[in-house]
């Protein structure tokens, strides 16, 4: 038997409980995922929810569903033209459930027959995100590099706090902070530690600092297949390209592409179309040891959420850009 929609959610959406029902959708492993049905002012809407609870409640409620809704919204905020994601309505503790927590989102049509929306190809609407600066964040004169939130890659939680500098952040707030975790999983490891320092202290600073001025875009930073597909947004409009479960941070452009390369899953057709309306930032001849580096983020991230192989993906990108750069 579904549950009544949560007095909470229809309070934050502004719903009647008597024109609003619940709907099996899906799931995951951590979160149960359902879909909202409901009436306002004679129109039909339709919504994405997911709830939490349990042992790791405290940490989708601190992380996750705030750093989700915030990083979808700052996609759709970017360029909402371009109809990338759904936008996020309301995220919160549950009132019938202690301990329980929610996110609400547009719901996404992966079975519409809509004819398509705008026709835009996903390289076209990365392109055109990361081509667009990054509001300056609130209480800064100047473009910074973070986040308003923390956000979650996995369940790994990041800490985004703002920096003037991109290779600071990354070394600082991605890997090595992404190390702390996979010690704090897996136990210590002498030899992955100085490879990541060395890595930090002087591979960064070598490859990210020859960019000069990086301009931070809004990045979606865990873009794998998995999290793109082919959707109606919210029953409206046609069937556009879209990405979900965004960890978004203002960030070098390049950063996206680490994992998109990766797990594969995007094609030649897409990178072809994508670096036509994104040229390789000089140095040229180093792009493909800057996605590496960025690639290196993810494999430990791995390592710290799943163990096992991932260890020696890392151990391996590290070696080679040390190799030429440490």
């Amino acid at each position: 038997m579904l549950p009544n929609v949560d007095p909470a959610i229809l309070e934050a959406l502004g719903l009647e409980a008597t024109s609003s029902k619940l709907v099996s959708h899906g799931g995951s492993s951590f979160s149960s995922t359902l879909k909202l049905v409901a009436t306002k002012n004679g129109e039909e809407l339709t919504y994405f929810v997911k709830t939490g609870t349990g042992p790791d409640a405290e940490i989708m409620f601190r992380g996750t569903f705030p750093g989700e809704h915030a990083s979808l919204n700052a996609l759709h905020s970017a360029d909402p033209s371009l109809h990338l994601c759904p936008r996020s309505h309301a995220h919160g503790a549950m009132r019938s459930s202690p301990g329980k927590f929610f996110l609400v989102t547009d719901f996404l049509d992966f079975n519409s027959t809509a004819p398509d929306g705008t026709g835009l190809t996903l390289a076209a609407k990365l392109a055109k995100l990361h081509t667009t600066p990054a509001p300056i964040p609130k209480g800064f004169s100047k473009p910074m590099f973070g986040f308003p939130v923390p956000t979650c890659c996995g369940a790994t939680k990041q800490d985004n706090t703002w920096t003037e500098s991109w290779p600071e952040f990354y070394a600082e707030h991605r890997l090595r902070a992404v190390f702390r975790e996979a010690v704090r999983k897996n136990g210590p490891d002498k030899e992955l530690a100085e490879a990541v320092e060395k890595v930090a202290s002087a591979v960064v600073p070598r490859l990210l600092g020859r960019l000069g001025g990086v301009v931070p875009v809004v990045v979606h930073g865990d873009l794998w297949s998995g999290n793109h597909g082919r959707g109606r947004i919210g029953g409206k409009g046609g069937v556009e390209e879209v990405v979900f479960d965004p960890s978004c941070v203002h960030g070098h452009s390049e950063y996206e592409l680490g994992i998109m390369r990766m797990f594969g899953g995007f094609g030649r057709s897409f990178w072809r179309e994508y670096e036509s309306l994104v040229p390789k930032a000089n140095p040229k001849e180093e792009w493909d040891d800057r996605i590496s580096l960025y690639e290196l983020y993810h494999h430990l991230n791995h390592y710290a959420l799943f163990g096992g192989g991932y260890r020696s993906g890392a151990m391996s990108i590290m070696r080679k850009l040390i190799s030429k750069y440490g």
